[in-house]
């Protein structure tokens, strides 16, 4: 979980200051950590999970994405 929010593939931002690290498994699958960040240096995952329905969490407003 900390490396998916440490090296995400992207971030987006839910309600409530909610961010939201995506990195992608294999063609197809993703995990998924839900987190809130209190701080530059400090902050608590709320929930995490694996999917293959990326496309409703790809709607939200793109805080992050790293270059490839």
């Amino acid at each position: 979980m900390l490396e998916t929010v440490a090296w995400p593939e992207f971030i987006v931002k839910d309600n409530d200051d909610v961010l939201i690290a995506v990195r992608t498994l294999s063609e197809g699958k993703f995990f998924v950590v839900v987190y809130k960040e209190l701080a530059i240096d400090d902050g608590f995952i709320i929930t995490a999970f694996f999917t293959r329905r990326i496309r409703q969490i790809e709607r939200r407003e793109l805080v992050w994405r790293r270059q490839m």
